[in-house]
């Protein structure tokens, strides 16, 4: 596929100074506190140019149905916070799925140059892996968390090793095809080393629906042979994380394995797994008692606490103000409402990229794969943590969203 530059038509301040937003996105997300903020905020910034140039926006359905889903998911989320009592706290987080649409807006007038997405999600994993081998390597730490909360650490490192695997097709295209492949496959393996490091252990559980749909985009690319050196490389690279001490992965499997065996004996309730797992029923006990609007948060917390005191759950319940899990977490605080809000949010996208998955443009199809991508990954994190009750989840998820669909919309105008 011949190669082809950005659409010449399109302003090249504007066009450049998107680029390089997103690429400041994935470069600094992790490697500074809020470092993820930074890129959004630059983008956010500039969204009201479009009162000014006013750009020929051709919006489809399906434009506003990605922005749909993000407004009515943090709609919902704030109208908890307002019947709940939260206050102007929380709302930190739901404005954000608002703010992704004025963005998405920018870039679909403006759209990053395809280059810039890839080198952002290299950058992103390549630097997120190299901090937590410092972390865990250099400074000794048992598990590098960056600067935030352990898990969305070493989850947040894994997504971007899966956006770099996402954009194998359009490295392939390019007039120097080793050179991005080489770059993406190494940000690839940084991503997951960085998740390794960490110690978490979630996200690894959705990795055969990850390669699920990387091979339902790339798959029939890829001779036999190819495809079973790939799966051995993977098996290779499994049993050596298990059998290198230093990656701590023996420790954490063993000791997950102890969890469940304690916790089926009633020997302990309180571990990593076993707290979980009391979590998780407690959700189960709360959530037929108001199961169309949900408790909200500082109601769950009250409930909670009364559930430990009268023995019906363990301590470790009333520690945590969520359950460690999306799906049932969202259901105990925003009812079957919040649970149909959510999966809009996961499976709307997941359709609308997936549509592209089979296109005959290698491009296209890179945007389309990582666009599923995304939403399996997320999907797959939320199963042992609330990966969205986070700052740097929501940004992740809402801004790699906006600017995967604008890109994947802008290589369809260029096909």
């Amino acid at each position: 596929m011949p190669y082809r530059p950005a659409l010449p038509q399109l302003p090249a301040p504007l066009i450049l100074y998107t680029s390089l937003a997103v690429i400041l996105f994935g470069a600094i997300a992790l490697l500074f506190p809020s470092g993820y903020s930074v890129g959004p905020a630059l983008l956010l910034l500039a969204s009201p140019v479009l009162l000014v140039t006013r750009p020929r926006l051709v919006l489809e359905r399906r434009d506003w149905a990605i922005m749909g889903v993000l407004m009515l998911y943090g709609g919902l989320w704030i109208l908890e916070v307002w019947w709940d009592g939260q206050g102007s706290r929380g709302l930190d987080k739901p404005i954000r799925f608002f703010l992704a649409a004025p963005v998405l807006l920018l870039l679909l007038a403006y759209p990053p140059r395809m280059a810039a997405v890839w080198l952002s999600a290299a950058l992103a994993a390549i630097g997120t892996g190299s901090f937590a081998a410092w972390q865990k390597l250099v400074l000794g730490m048992a598990r590098a968390d960056g600067h935030t909360q352990v898990i969305q650490f070493g989850n947040s490192s894994m997504l971007f090793g899966i956006l770099c695997l996402g954009g194998l097709g359009w490295a392939v295209c390019q007039r120097q095809p080793r050179r991005w492949l080489a770059l993406l496959i190494v940000g690839a393996l940084f991503g997951f080393m960085g998740s390794l490091f960490s110690g978490s252990r979630g996200g690894w559980i959705g990795l055969p629906f990850v390669a699920l749909a990387l091979y339902k985009g790339y798959g029939r690319y890829l001779a036999l042979r190819y495809q079973v050196m790939l799966a051995g490389l993977l098996l290779v690279v499994g049993v050596l994380a298990y059998a290198i001490p230093h990656t701590g992965v023996a420790d954490r499997i063993d000791q997950g394995v102890s969890d469940v065996q304690r916790y089926i004996s009633g020997e302990s309730r309180t571990s990593s797994l076993g707290a979980r797992f009391e979590m998780w029923r407690a959700a189960t006990i709360v959530i037929p008692e108001r199961p169309l609007t949900g408790w909200g948060e500082n109601g769950y917390e009250r409930r909670a606490e009364e559930l430990v005191e009268a023995g019906d759950v363990g301590v470790a319940v009333a520690r945590y103000n969520h359950v460690h899990n999306e799906v049932l977490d969202v259901t105990v605080k925003r009812g079957v409402l919040g649970l149909a809000t959510l999966l809009l949010l996961y499976f709307v996208p997941m359709r609308l990229f997936g549509r592209q998955i089979s296109s005959s443009n290698l491009e296209l199809r890179a945007f389309a794969v990582t666009g599923v991508l995304l939403c399996v990954a997320y999907i797959d994190f939320g199963l042992s943590q609330v990966f969205l009750l986070h700052n740097s989840g929501v940004m992740l998820f809402s801004f790699w969203l906006v600017i995967l669909w604008a890109s994947m919309r802008h290589s369809e105008c260029s096909t």
